[in-house]
């Protein structure tokens, strides 16, 4: 398990622990939308991973753009960052955004 599953996963139990102390519905909301972006963010990162173990360009286009080798931390920055610049919206068009986004596309422009 990575860090980026760990941060994952406590927030996960907080979610769970709050929902089930009957905590404030106002945290256990932004908390929850704060989950939903961070597994929407992870699993972008993570296929693109596994994408670019395979694609010698999208290893280069991360390099080239300042990221550094390609590795979870690296590729998850990227992706974070591109996600962050990103239109705000409503939550759900902002999560839809990331999952619906083409980053490889983006390291190789």
């Amino acid at each position: 398990m990575d860090d980026y599953q760990k941060e994952i996963a406590d927030l996960e139990r907080q979610v769970e622990q709050l929902v089930e102390a009957e905590g404030d519905a106002k945290t256990i909301a932004e908390l929850t939308m704060q989950l939903e972006i961070l597994k929407a963010i992870y699993a972008r990162a993570t296929d693109l991973l596994r994408r670019g173990h395979a694609d010698e360009g999208l290893r280069y286009g991360l390099r080239i753009q300042g990221y550094g080798d390609w590795n979870l931390d690296n590729v998850y920055a990227f992706v974070y960052e591109r996600s962050v610049e990103l239109e705000a919206g409503p939550h759900s068009a902002f999560v839809g955004g990331i999952k619906n986004t083409d980053f490889a596309l983006m390291l190789n422009s």
